[in-house]
């Protein structure tokens, strides 16, 4: 029997589920079983949308300031669980960062206003934001903890009832976050989380009585939410997807930096992170000193047990994703030349893969257009801004971009030619601030979290029109 609480969380109290299947659940980096975690069915996802039905009226009415409350509650709750969180989401950043985001969204409560027009002379017209209803959220396993937050904290915040789907890779730590939402006062219904794969998803971005869904995952699996929803109610979607990010280094840029940003985006989280910078294009008269400076840094890394605090880079989440990068290794050994890596680390485990570096790959190769979500990046060089630029929009996705220069002026002209939706000068992904709107161009996304507009996202506005007038 597991350490660990995996039931579902439904109406405020933990359930079994209705048809009692479960799956298991391995730590990646050693194998060992860790759970049997519970799949939502149908009669699960019904239930949880008839708690969130009922529940939700109630507390759309509550007072702004009381929900608020509640959130600031349930923000230093994760704070004084941190140990246990960190114990079952195995990400460093994850925790502190959900925490704070929590706390920012419960800031935002209280104002959420609407406008009003007196253009007319005998009407008053209003606009005012109501929330949705019953909304759910689909998130991955690279962020487990954070990511939920980036959904409950909006969501409810702004009134509506929300169901929650786990990663099946990753579901521990949604898990308990149901229990702290009850802690913290969110009453039973508000929120629920659920645990299962694809299927279970598609019952929620199918469900006719839930008005809202957010996604944050591939962008294949984006495709499928949004043909469910566009199938079933025309629900809302909000679409957080994959990526393939360039990051753009000038002959003019602190070499030693760039290096140092490109190593880490790449290999931070073992490179599974949507933002990741996978593609990097250098100037040439550059381009061997960049080179001979990022191979260096990437011989530094220390690979092996995460939860060892000298371990710099863990294994992947899983043996398919393993095995999937593996895959495009044998691509870019076709198309390219490997300068360092391009093979599984069997030492450390069989879900490891070694840090790698591919150079000489063309624009159209897969292993050059495509998300590995790994630790590998795409080396290239480019002689002209104009170049560049085309070069790193030549790309279906466009969720971050980086650019490395000492020119303000070409750093900012660079910066708005980009076709992304974040873009970091002399810095690189993960690096984000939650105060600001984060999301994707083209089949990157649609909609965007974080920032001071996250909780309008949740609400829908309605015009009101008052004839003050006698006619």
């Amino acid at each position: 029997m597991s350490k660990y609480e995996t039931r579902l969380w439904i109406n405020g109290e933990y359930a079994n589920p209705e048809l009692g299947k479960t799956y298991p659940l391995y730590n990646p980096a050693t194998g060992t079983h860790i759970a049997d975690v519970p799949i939502a069915s149908e009669a699960d996802v019904d239930k949880a949308v008839r708690a969130a039905q009922d529940a939700q009226p109630r507390w759309s009415a509550t007072p702004a300031y009381l929900r608020a409350r509640v959130m600031r509650k349930f923000s230093d709750l994760i704070h004084e669980n941190r140990e246990y969180l960190q114990e079952v989401s195995r990400v460093a950043e994850d925790i502190e960062e959900g925490r704070n985001i929590m706390n920012f969204f419960s800031g935002l409560v209280e104002i959420v206003h609407g406008r009003t027009s007196l253009n007319a002379s005998d009407h008053l017209n209003l606009m005012v934001r109501q929330p949705f209803g019953v909304v759910a959220a689909i998130v991955p396993w690279n962020f487990p903890t954070m990511l939920a937050c980036h959904e409950i904290g909006p969501s409810c915040g702004a009134g509506n009832a929300l169901i929650l789907k786990t990663s099946e890779k990753s579901p521990l730590s949604g898990i308990y976050l149901g229990q702290l939402s009850a802690e913290a006062g969110f009453p039973p219904g508000i929120v629920n989380i659920i645990s299962g794969a694809g299927d279970t998803g598609s019952l929620l971005s199918s469900h006719m009585k839930i008005r809202k869904i957010s996604f944050t995952g591939s962008t294949n699996a984006g495709r499928a939410v949004m043909q469910a929803a566009a199938k079933s109610n025309l629900k809302d979607v909000a679409l957080e997807l994959g990526g393939k990010s360039p990051l753009l280094v000038f002959a003019d840029a602190n070499l030693e930096q760039a290096a140092t940003f490109a190593m880490k985006s790449i290999t931070t989280n073992a490179g599974q992170i949507c933002t990741a910078s996978s593609r990097a294009y250098v100037e040439k008269p550059v381009a061997g000193k960049f080179k001979e400076l990022l191979a260096a840094r990437f011989k530094t890394l220390n690979q092996g047990d995460p939860s060892k605090p000298d371990t710099s880079l863990g294994p992947q989440a899983d043996s398919k994703q393993a095995q999937n990068i593996l895959r495009y290794f044998d691509i870019a050994k076709k198309d390219g030349e490997v300068l360092l890596g391009g093979k599984p680390a069997r030492e450390f485990g069989k879900n490891f893969i070694l840090p790698t570096i591919l150079t000489k790959i063309p624009d159209t190769s897969r292993a050059n257009m495509e998300e590995i979500f790994g630790p590998v990046l795409v080396l290239h060089e480019f002689e002209s801004e104009e170049e560049v630029v085309h070069r790193a929009n030549d790309t279906e996705y466009g969720l971050y971009a980086s650019v490395f220069t000492k020119d303000i002026n070409k750093a900012m002209r660079v910066a708005r030619a980009l076709e992304a939706g974040s873009v970091g000068v002399n810095t690189a992904s993960p690096y984000g601030a939650y105060e600001l709107p984060f999301g994707g161009f083209k089949a990157s996304g649609i909609g965007r979290q974080k920032g001071s507009a996250a909780l309008l996202a949740w609400t829908q506005e309605k015009s009101i029109f008052v004839n003050h007038g006698d006619e």
